[in-house]
């Protein structure tokens, strides 16, 4: 059935201050929409995500989805992006999936979504090791999508190959000024009594300075909601939370125990010194 504004053409006739003009209807910007989700790259697990079904059940959850929404609601007029940091499954590819939708919705805008394994594969698929170069087809929408979202970054394996190829990537966008969003299972800083690998490892110094310029660091903690059946309550994912904060306390006070023990001189701790044989 034809739009009753436009008949289809994508154009309507709006009059300002006494002045007829044509302005692009909105069944065109809802087709837009549609298209550029459906090319978007967004895997049908997360097909669904939006930023309104977000469960922020704690404050670190309650702040990145704040910070996840004004970004979206202040597309194209923003500075910086976002870097999601946390365990996996506590939401942080819904989140971003959630910005990609609205601002698409929003704008019209052109926006891709690469889990950044998949996104090196592909590179690498169609590298030419004899001149060092790879299809620029593939790399090209990664670069020029206005908005783009990179998932699980640092989850490649580390390689001086990696490290030049995530460089380009996020340099280019860097100096075009094209909003991007990550999201990684990697800390910022290592945790008390963990002995994870951080982001800075996984990605090296000069990815992460970088990173530091172009977006703001988002820490979420919380339950990891594929451990959890279909529909869990609100209840029931509360008490979970509440349990892994008191894991992670435990873990902590732990470690502060080992290094005190570590400190106190050796005849207080019953040792008499002298080779681990004897």
């Amino acid at each position: 059935m034809p739009c009753d504004l436009c008949d289809d053409t994508g154009w309507k006739a709006v009059t300002t201050g006494g002045v007829r003009r044509v302005v692009r209807c909105d069944c065109w910007l809802s087709d837009l929409a549609a298209k550029t989700l459906k090319s978007s790259g967004i895997p049908p697990r997360y097909q669904k995500c939006d930023l309104d079904s977000f469960r922020d059940y704690n404050d670190t959850l309650v702040r990145a989805v704040t910070k996840a929404k004004a970004l979206a609601e202040s597309f194209p007029v923003v500075e910086k992006g976002l870097l999601f940091l946390g365990q996996p499954g506590i939401g942080k590819t819904h989140l971003a999936v959630g910005i990609l939708r609205r601002i698409v919705q929003r704008t019209g805008a052109s926006a891709v979504f690469y889990d950044t394994r998949t996104l090196l594969s592909t590179i690498r698929s169609t590298y030419n090791a004899v001149v060092k170069t790879t299809e620029i087809s593939v790399i090209r929408p990664v670069m020029e999508a206005q908005f783009l979202v990179l998932d699980d970054l640092g989850a490649e394996r580390p390689s001086e190959w990696v490290e030049e190829t995530m460089n380009l990537i996020i340099n280019t966008r860097y100096n075009m000024k094209r909003l991007t969003v990550f999201t990684s299972n990697y800390p910022e800083v290592q945790k008390p009594g963990s002995h994870a690998e951080t982001l800075v490892e996984r990605i090296g110094a000069r990815i992460f300075s970088r990173l530091f310029e172009m977006c703001e660091f988002v820490e979420m903690q919380g339950v990891h909601f594929r451990e959890l059946h279909k529909d869990p309550t609100a209840k029931e994912i509360l008490a979970l939370d509440k349990k892994g904060a008191r894991l992670q306390k435990d873990v902590g006070d732990k470690r502060k125990t080992m290094l005190r023990a570590q400190l106190k001189p050796g005849k207080e701790l019953g040792w008499t010194g002298g080779k681990a044989s004897t």
